[in-house]
């Protein structure tokens, strides 16, 4: 076996990075859980908290999927599901003709009225309240570093 580029994990390197990859599947799950009473997964309510903050509900898919860090594909899908239920429709750029947009519907919206306190209550139960001051501060920033590191 090769030795890694950086050198292999320490023993608090390996204990934070397995706490940080436990702690992303347990806030994961919980506010899916919080989401289930609307029949939404949390990739939905973000796409639905996404149109919301646009004018006229209405994104452009590919900015749409760049925002939620979602392949193209794996946004239309979702989209469609979405479309089905009511919560969203798609249409023609009117802008350039070709690309394709979302907008979401006035049923989508109030879902997502709907849905929100519960979804917030639940991100401050596990994640905001859960984390001292000093704490949050220092883990918005080492977000921040890590979404800044190329692929």
């Amino acid at each position: 076996m090769s030795e890694p580029v950086g050198g292999w994990l320490t023993e608090s390197q390996q204990r934070v990075w397995r706490s940080y990859l436990l702690a992303a599947t347990h806030v994961r799950d919980y506010l899916e859980a919080a989401l289930q009473d609307y029949h939404l997964s949390l990739a939905e309510y973000e796409l639905l908290v996404r149109m919301s903050e646009s004018p006229d509900r209405t994104v452009r898919m590919g900015e749409l999927a760049a925002s939620v860090g979602h392949s193209r594909s794996r946004l239309t899908h979702t989209i469609k599901r979405m479309e089905s239920a009511g919560y969203v429709e798609r249409m023609s750029c009117a802008s350039d003709g070709r690309g394709v947009q979302a907008r979401m519907t006035d049923a989508g919206f109030a879902l997502l009225q709907t849905a929100a306190p519960a979804h917030v209550d639940s991100v401050r139960r596990v994640f905001v309240d859960a984390i001292d001051a000093e704490d949050f501060a220092a883990l918005g920033r080492a977000m921040q570093a890590t979404l800044a590191v190329a692929d």
